[in-house]
């Protein structure tokens, strides 16, 4: 139980997308409740959903609000509050402190819903910051990586943002330091500065992109294994694709499970050309312009 003294204290977090700047794919693992192997480089891109955690009377439990213009399938009435990734969050660190989940949370969603960005996993990580935060809990992000773990593989990484690897089913971390070797390579090969993301108003289920990846397999020189089968159950994300590659991207893909669309722009007259064939021939439904790499931002805003 927390002291009275922090009721009505309210912490924010403003937590980015995720996107893969590689992914390949091995064997799914039956100790890992049939998830596949994965060997990938993380990249947190600036569009970001905002946490709001407030602490609440004791014995009164949690509440969530969600607040957006594109919720997907957030909005559904039907949609189950005990699951979503935020609450399951706060549900893991209050069971490691040993408190109850009293405390109110609030997502801004600006990160597209079902898209490859990794939004549900950023909600995650953003509660656990806002709650470690808000009970003065001071755990470091490694004890924090660990609860993340054990809820969904990009989590752990939506933590610390900027590069990192990941390896196992996607959690476990190698964290790239912002002024190592391998940064300052992935910055000279183009991964940073200008993105475009071109999002979808459909959503992919990544479980249905895995089961055509397991039918189809991969195109061998893709960055992103899971590319080709995203493609076979959303075409137009390939079309955006080409068309950001022959517009100037320094690098175009798909954003893990997809349909999102991510294009690395060298300088803004890129930005521009890609920005005009993607509205003039609709290959996307929505353009998103972000920065990279990001990372989360914490505060206290009461």
């Amino acid at each position: 139980m927390i002291g009275t003294d922090i009721i009505g204290r309210t912490v924010r977090v403003d937590c980015p997308a995720k996107t893969n700047l590689t992914l390949y794919v091995g064997a799914p693992r039956a100790e890992w409740g049939g998830r596949h192997e994965l060997d990938t480089i993380y990249c947190a891109i600036s569009v970001c959903d905002t946490v709001t955690a407030t602490a609440k009377a004791p014995g009164t439990g949690f509440s969530l609000s969600i607040e957006g213009a594109h919720l997907g399938d957030l909005a559904s009435s039907g949609s189950d509050m005990r699951r979503n990734h935020a609450v399951l969050a706060l549900f893991a660190i209050a069971k490691a402190a040993g408190r109850d989940p009293d405390v109110g949370l609030t997502i801004t969603k600006r990160i597209p819903v079902g898209a490859g960005l990794g939004g549900g996993s950023a909600d995650a990580a953003a509660t656990l910051l806002a709650v470690n935060r808000l009970w003065e809990l001071d755990w470091p992000l490694e004890r924090l990586s660990d609860i993340a773990a054990t809820l969904g593989a990009d989590m752990p990484f939506c933590l610390f943002g900027g590069y990192a690897r990941g390896t196992g089913f996607g959690e476990r971390l190698e964290i790239l330091a912002p002024d190592g070797e391998q940064a300052r390579e992935l910055a000279a090969q183009g991964f940073r500065g200008h993105v475009l993301v071109g999002a979808y108003q459909a959503q992919l289920s990544t479980p249905e992109v895995y089961a055509a990846f397991d039918h189809l397999g991969t195109d061998p020189a893709a960055r992103n294994h899971l590319q080709r089968a995203a493609i076979s159950l959303h075409p137009r994300s390939g079309q955006a694709i080409d068309a950001a590659a022959a517009a100037g991207a320094s690098h175009a893909f798909l954003s893990g499970s997809g349909p999102s669309v991510v294009a690395f722009a060298p300088d803004n007259p890129a930005v521009r050309a890609i920005t005009d064939v993607w509205k003039r021939e609709r290959l996307v439904d929505r353009i998103i312009v972000a920065t990279a790499p990001a990372a989360p931002s914490v505060s206290v805003t009461q």
